[in-house]
């Protein structure tokens, strides 16, 4: 497995790349998760193809520094795990290297990152578009993996390559959930042992509200399951359409239903998709 360092250095080994080149971009702290949209790249990539895993924790996404100095960055033992995955490069960029001290331009997506979590994070998805793009262009990749836990990234991303011309396939891949039901998160690693105990009520809150019929009992039952702990405290719990991710009043399209919990300084995301239910 080879590993850069550099943009310069990512160029040069893709260089004669063997095609498709496919891509998995993360911020590290690997669980299996992660590892299954490794794997979904090398399916994609087939035997002869290139895969390729960026390793990088985007100052710029990141609205609390608390969060950004906490984020956990097991190098040694992530690179170890991109190699037992069938990674063919590794890309591990300093900050330094990826952005210029007097950088101007940032990508901006307008319309499905006003809500959710680009409400409670404002500049957040600016981060995540801005270096996503440069993801994609340093690495002239065919296609990119990422996973259906981080929805509204999807969404925003899909809508950027759409908008902008990107010739970039976007491959989802379903969450990974601990065997409790919790949603694995790098983040998880940092729950004190009964916030760790207690974090699963968020998805089975979300399930419960999810076979209700009507918006307003979805959110109220919702939130009452959540916040009938004392240690979690809801960050956002939102009805949207399934597509614009605009909020909802009626189930006549396909929704999801999305929450971003705090336990303690610790910020976990999920939701379920509901289904059509009326003409």
């Amino acid at each position: 497995m080879h590993i850069a360092e550099t943009g310069s250095a990512l160029r040069e080994i893709l260089k004669n790349a063997p095609r498709p080149v496919v891509l998995v971009p993360t911020m590290g702290a690997f669980h299996p998760g992660h590892l299954s949209l490794m794997r979904r790249a090398r399916e994609i990539a087939g035997p002869d193809g290139t895969v390729v895993v960026s390793i990088f924790v985007n100052p710029i996404q990141f609205d609390r520094a608390s969060d950004l100095a906490a984020y956990p960055r097991p190098m040694a033992s992530d690179l170890a795990a991109c190699e037992s995955a069938g990674v063919d490069l590794a890309f591990t960029p300093a900050a330094d290297s990826m952005y210029f001290a007097d950088r101007s331009v940032t990508v901006s997506e307008t319309l499905l990152s006003r809500g959710l979590c680009g409400a409670a994070r404002p500049g957040h998805f600016d981060g995540v578009c801005t270096v996503v793009l440069k993801l994609f262009l340093l690495t002239g990749c065919d296609a990119s993996v990422f996973g259906e836990k981080d929805f509204q990234q999807l969404a925003v991303i899909r809508r950027m390559v759409r908008d902008l011309d990107v010739p970039v396939e976007i491959i989802p891949c379903p969450t990974i959930r601990e065997a409790d039901g919790l949603a694995m998160s790098s983040r998880n690693s940092r729950l004190t042992p009964e916030q760790r105990a207690d974090a699963p009520r968020i998805r089975r809150a979300l399930l419960a509200a999810a076979g209700l019929t009507s918006p307003a009992e979805i959110i109220a039952s919702a939130t009452a399951s959540i916040e009938a702990s004392p240690l979690s405290r809801i960050d956002y719990l939102s009805l949207v359409d399934a597509e614009t991710l605009q909020p909802v009043t009626s189930l006549d399209r396909p929704s999801v239903l999305a929450t971003a919990v705090f336990y303690g300084e610790v910020r976990l995301i999920d939701h379920v998709s509901i289904p059509k239910t009326s003409a």
